[in-house]
């Protein structure tokens, strides 16, 4: 399978809380929701499209949390993320969770190099990685990311966890494809394709 995620990220790097404020699961985070208010019609067609595409996902222990405890609970399947994340298997990388509450889910405690290798070999499909910063970094660290969606989204934040560390690998990136929705927010499609060409010298 190849192995896609998807970012909404705001102009200054920041991914955490876009959706909303989540005092348990991002405490101290003032300003989540800042995405919500700038994802017009379209925007919101090509994420459902995302979803609809996957053949599995894999997330982080708190998106996993959030996604069971907000998409897992729904049960209006003809809703195209309801659809997804509720019919699709799961694989949540954590080594704390023991008894996941969330149908087809399989907890990625180990080798997780390793385990999402495995994945990745099945000949053919898709897996997802949404939201996830923390899980997102790791795998583009250990050069496990195929193809990255960034959903940029025309504000400044100026707090949160960022996509990107302050120190982290240095990639090469390959646009495939990048459009603008009504309302701002523009789609980049980047395929990593290793380090950068060496950088000039003075």
């Amino acid at each position: 399978m190849r192995l896609t995620t998807t970012t909404q990220v705001s102009v200054d790097g920041v991914m955490q809380a876009n959706g909303g404020r989540h005092p348990i699961l991002d405490p101290g985070m003032e300003r989540g929701g800042w995405a919500r208010p700038l994802f017009d019609n379209e925007a919101m067609t090509f994420v459902d499209q995302t979803y609809q595409r996957a053949d599995a996902f894999l997330l982080g222990r708190r998106t996993y949390e959030l996604f069971a405890g907000y998409w897992g609970v729904r049960e209006d399947l003809e809703n195209p993320i309801v659809g997804a994340l509720n019919t699709k298997p799961k694989y949540v990388a954590s080594t704390t969770l023991t008894e996941p509450r969330w149908a087809d889910t399989t907890v990625l405690s180990g080798d997780l190099a390793a385990a999402i290798r495995e994945l990745k070999a099945e000949p053919a499909g898709e897996l997802q990685v949404h939201g996830s910063a923390i899980l997102t970094r790791w795998l583009l660290e250990n050069d496990l990311v195929d193809e990255m969606n960034l959903l940029v989204v025309p504000v400044v934040v100026g707090q949160g966890m960022r996509l990107f560390p302050e120190t982290g690998p240095d990639l090469a990136l390959d646009l495939v494809d990048s459009r603008a929705f009504p309302k701002g927010i523009t789609l980049q499609v980047y395929r990593p394709t290793g380090r950068p060409p060496e950088y000039a010298t003075t």
